[in-house]
């Protein structure tokens, strides 16, 4: 039987190549790029990596842009939040006039 790694994970494939540090970076982009993440349409936890790029959930069957590694890159998701806030403060100046 094969030997299961302890600490490294899913970066053990590299052995003892390339140094510790870089291992852990690449470990902890790997993981992120192979979980599962929730489907903002339908609310499921079953939306996968399916190319650089590209997320597909296979709950509902729809397929998304997002980033490389991650579903929602931080760039993103402070964008989406600055255009909500800005959104609301526009509507709520509506209001009153």
């Amino acid at each position: 039987m094969a030997k299961h790694t302890k600490k490294v994970g899913i970066t053990g494939k590299y052995g003892t190549r390339y140094g510790s540090t870089l291992r852990k970076l690449c470990k902890k982009i790997e993981v992120q790029a192979r979980s599962r993440y929730t489907c903002q349409f339908c609310g499921k936890q079953s939306v996968k990596r399916e190319a650089v790029g590209i997320w597909n959930c296979n709950g509902c069957k729809k397929r998304m842009t997002g980033g490389a590694w991650v579903l929602a890159t931080p760039p993103a998701v402070t964008c989406r939040a600055s255009m909500a806030r800005l959104r609301k403060m526009k509507e709520g100046t509506t209001d009153k006039a």
